[in-house]
């Protein structure tokens, strides 16, 4: 990012002044009592019709027609047109024909006061008696612009921007901010239903001595004080587990959680996860309790139990499908992996061309297997049961088989959304698991799982049977908001760091050697394109349409740029 300013932040920053020297704050401190909004006025426009009104938001577009002109105004709650006529406002030659008319720009925060009326071409709008300037814009929001037909032009739409400036692609694009109020919607109604069943929401620590509770690479940190290291938590599991230990039978952690892995559509280093844990409990109750919760959440929030996830209508209505792990990977692979050790497993992962090293277990080889073959066939719900013991360190022996688990991940859409065990809480047993993931550890497996003595010891005073379930908050909202990808449902999801140019580095050099004409570079910069990730960052008929204004505005005598030629820049190809 560069500090060189473009022709429009020059030009706002003036007006900045210019109001200033009028006596004009453009940035006041006091209170702006609103007294509704726009949805208000909109939906309850026969009541308020005629009624004075007092609004607040973003100015988003302007028309200037002589002593009356209209705008619109952008609130929380949506848009509605303003009606601004000189002859109404009070010191209507200063706050109409300068203010107004020629030093408030696009994406200005404003606050009117006026009455609720009808167009004569039907509009709800805003006549505006009184005008206040809330805070000044100093950088132009990008244009949107949507032709009667409601097609959209010049979106703002290139991820990383849009990601990276989540308050722009908030103000810009529809349909974000319904996202994450969707994303809002989902929590409260999973939290109205844990509370109702009298289950205790609890918090627990996010700096913890082991990275324990999953199979995960942490991230890693140290605490100055104590001088020790410390792991950013990768699951709240075994604190939840302790209070049941310590005699609450029913308890629930929305919870902030952190692994040091990849990030792709599905994933993002640091992720929302919901862990509940109930006394008395196991997982063939948890899949019925499992079925209604979901069920609930997604007719809370889309209407009805489905979902429309990509090109599937997915429906939450239960009962789900069940299936065991065995039988995914027999369904779908043509293979039957009972009995299988592990020299089998990994030549047969070997023949069926799934990718495996000698560093994986059992455990991790059948995930590998059900990964590459099962996982993704999965789009309606789905429990997937009964697990190999290799694959849960933390769950309690199958009641008819020992050799397997009772535990359950709910597959939607292709993607694991809910992990659940009937909990183990056999001491001895749980010592001898976490003892088999050190064995992984040593032989380079990192994410198996570490020893926590003090777990081991809670165990050790009793804890009674428990179900216990995880479910990933940012892919159910994926799945039940139909977003693509998780980067859509993060407010910041996490990016590589921009590299800022506070000093104002001449990039002429860069713009010369991505094929800028040297009569240009100056003139590209100075319309606020100062380096090619800027103007890779616009599509070319953008930039040039860009730059054509601020060719003929400045009269400038040089040859006229094409999109075409535009497109060259950085390409390495002749002009």
């Amino acid at each position: 990012m560069s500090a060189h300013l473009s022709e429009q932040e020059i030009v706002r920053r003036e007006a900045l002044e210019k109001l200033r020297q009028a006596g004009i704050d453009p940035y006041p401190a006091a209170e702006f009592p609103v007294t509704h909004h726009t949805r208000d006025i909109r939906e309850n426009f026969d009541q308020l019709e005629g009624t004075e009104v007092v609004l607040a938001g973003r100015m988003m577009s302007r028309r200037i027609m002589g002593k009356a002109s209209f705008a619109e105004l952008l609130d929380a709650e949506g848009r509605i047109q303003l009606y601004v006529s000189r002859d109404d406002l009070p010191e209507g030659e200063l706050m109409y024909n300068t203010v107004f008319k020629k030093l408030l720009d696009i994406g200005d925060f404003i606050g009117v006061k006026g009455t609720v009326f009808r167009t004569g071409t039907g509009e709800k709008s805003v006549h505006v008696h009184q005008l206040t300037v809330l805070a000044k814009s100093l950088r132009p929001l990008p244009v949107v612009k949507k032709d009667k037909d409601g097609n959209v032009y010049d979106a703002f739409t290139d991820p990383e921007q849009r990601y990276r400036q989540r308050y722009v692609d908030l103000i810009v694009n529809e349909g974000v901010k319904d996202v994450f109020l969707k994303r809002t919607k989902i929590i409260n109604t999973m939290r109205e239903f844990f509370n109702e069943r009298g289950y205790l929401e609890v918090e627990t620590p996010v700096l913890q001595a082991i990275p324990g509770g999953a199979s995960a690479r942490p991230f890693i940190t140290h605490h100055n004080a104590l001088d020790i290291p410390l792991y950013l938590r990768i699951a709240n599991e075994l604190y939840l587990k302790r209070l049941i230990v310590g005699g609450f039978e029913g308890v629930y952690e929305f919870s902030r959680d952190f692994r040091n892995e990849g990030m792709d559509r599905t994933h993002n280093p640091e992720f929302t996860v919901m862990e509940l844990y109930i006394a008395y409990k196991d997982y063939l109750w948890m899949m019925g309790m499992t079925e209604q919760l979901l069920e609930r959440v997604c007719t809370a929030v889309n209407g009805s139990p489905e979902a429309q996830i990509g090109e599937h209508r997915v429906s939450f209505k239960a009962p789900f499908r069940r299936m065991t792990i065995t039988d995914a990977i027999r369904e779908h692979s043509g293979v039957d992996i009972t009995g299988m050790d592990e020299d089998a497993l990994r030549q047969t992962c070997r023949k069926l061309n799934v990718e495996v090293d000698d560093s994986m277990g059992k455990g991790k080889l059948i995930d590998e297997l059900f990964g590459a073959y099962a996982e993704g066939k999965m789009i309606q719900p789905t429990f997937i049961t009964d697990y190999p013991i290799e694959m849960s360190p933390l769950t309690k022996r199958h009641r008819d088989n020992p050799q397997l688990t009772e535990r359950f991940e709910l597959m939607v859409a292709g993607k694991e959304v809910a992990n659940c065990y009937s909990e183990l809480n056999d001491p001895i047993d749980q010592r001898e698991r976490f003892q088999a993931q050190m064995a992984l550890l040593q032989r380079g497996d990192d994410e198996a799982m570490y020893i926590d003595q003090d777990f081991l010891r809670a165990l050790e005073y009793g804890m009674p049977p428990t179900g216990g379930i995880g479910i990933g908050i940012d892919r159910l909202v994926m799945m039940m908001t139909g977003a693509p990808s998780i980067q859509d449902v993060l407010f910041f999801p996490q990016m590589r760091p921009e590299v800022w140019d506070v000093e104002g580095k001449d990039n002429s050099a860069e713009l010369l050697a991505a094929g800028v004409p040297q009569e240009w570079v100056e003139h590209v910069i100075a319309a606020g394109y100062d380096s090619m990730e800027k103007i890779r960052a616009q599509k070319p008929t953008q930039v040039q349409q860009a730059l054509s204004i601020y060719r003929k505005k400045h009269k400038l005598d040089i040859p006229a740029l094409t999109a075409e030629q535009i497109a060259l820049w950085g390409e390495g190809k002749e002009q």
